[in-house]
């Protein structure tokens, strides 16, 4: 069976998930990782039996990789895929994409250009109650979909934001909620409402005066389909309650998904608490069906590690992706679709109007998107 050379970039908190996964699949064949601290990178390069680099590109060329797996802050996103591009190398990213429209069109350009292929880990999407909504949605069993809410109240405490220098910051980190916490509720929500056509928002730091990003986002959207919908993401509750996802259908029909059932897994701090469980499901039918599917979500919860079996799976179908020549689960595209969303609301509250669809990088604006206006 042919195996395809991996390696990591990045070692941070959820780099342990990532090297679980590519040790534990079958067309990974796992070299190196690398590192900006050389310490730290050799701590892990010992716990997998890898070899550590502080030199990416030293890294792809001695290992002669095939597959990079990055896992650094969002900012250096970019810079680590081009070179990896460059080179020949098929790139899977973890979300969000980037935290610029600007650096995503950098990554999905050089990606093409080189002829391999761009993914970005958004590992909900295999849920099964998300998969299970996706189909209903598009086997037309809701209508059209006209209204969907994202939902996200946790909770990030000043020790979560001391654990790495660079959490917090613009430089850094590249935002708050909407750029670390919420994409995987982003992405679910145009997953299943389909493209955007405007939106208006605010964001706002309501009680961490120890980070300089937004910890509450709001917006309204408006969908291209003439849906509607509305976004509450924060990370103000204390403790959290519950990250959701739901989408009403013409026919009156609604579908729903708990993804996040209070505190929010912290990559290598805590574990998912709750199992992931469609908590609405109206569709003429089927109602009695939810007990069903809830008890079989939990059931499954129970005999994986949630954490790690959900990243494998997606890793799975990156390099099954490579290896057939088909597009991965999210290609680098669809990832742009939520740093869009994201840097939409952050020039809504900048500019006091809604913003329409499709973004496009700006030029000759140093605010960061209206982050730092």
């Amino acid at each position: 069976m042919h195996k395809l050379r991996t390696g990591i970039v990045g070692c941070g908190k959820v780099t342990d998930l990532h090297a679980k996964a590519l040790l534990n699949t079958t067309h990974s064949d796992f070299r190196a990782l690398c590192s900006r601290s050389q310490a730290k990178g050799d701590r892990y390069a010992a716990k997998y039996g890898v070899t550590a680099y502080a030199d990416l590109e030293a890294m792809i060329r001695r290992e002669s990789l095939d597959v990079l797996v990055i896992c650094t802050p969002h900012p250096a996103h970019r810079e680590a895929t081009v070179l990896a591009a460059a080179l020949g190398v098929h790139v899977l990213v973890e979300k969000p994409l980037a935290s610029s429209l600007a650096d995503c069109d950098a990554m999905i350009e050089a990606c093409r250009t080189a002829h391999v292929k761009l993914g970005m880990v958004s590992q909900r999407r295999l849920y099964a109650p998300c998969q299970r909504m996706k189909q209903a949605i598009d086997a037309g069993k809701i209508g059209t979909p006209v209204l969907g809410t994202a939902t996200l109240l946790g909770w990030r405490d000043q020790a979560y934001y001391d654990s790495d220098p660079w959490r917090g910051t613009w430089q850094e980190e590249g935002g708050g909620v909407l750029v670390n916490q919420a994409p995987h509720q982003l992405d679910l929500l145009q997953w299943y409402m389909g493209p955007i056509q405007e939106l208006f928002g605010y964001w706002d730091n309501l009680n961490h005066p120890c980070i300089e990003v937004e910890d509450t986002a709001v917006a309204v959207l408006r969908f291209k389909n003439g849906g509607l919908g509305n976004l509450i993401l924060s990370n103000s509750q204390d403790p959290a309650l519950y990250g959701k996802v739901l989408v009403h259908g013409s026919s009156g029909a609604t579908v729903g998904v708990q993804t996040d059932g209070g505190a929010m897994f912290i990559a290598g701090m805590s574990d998912i608490e709750e199992a992931p469980i469609n908590d609405h499901w109206t569709i003429p039918g089927e109602q009695d069906r939810l007990r069903t599917w809830q008890e079989e979500d939990t059931r499954l919860f129970n005999q994986v590690n949630a954490m790690e079996y959900y990243h494998q799976c997606q890793v799975e179908d990156f390099l099954e992706a490579v290896l057939n020549d088909r597009d991965p689960l999210v290609t680098g595209s669809e990832g742009r679709k939520t740093v869009e969303i994201f840097t939409a609301l952050y020039r809504s509250q900048r500019d006091c109007r809604p913003v329409t669809f499709p973004l496009v990088p700006e030029q000759g604006r140093t605010d960061y998107d209206g982050r730092l206006a």
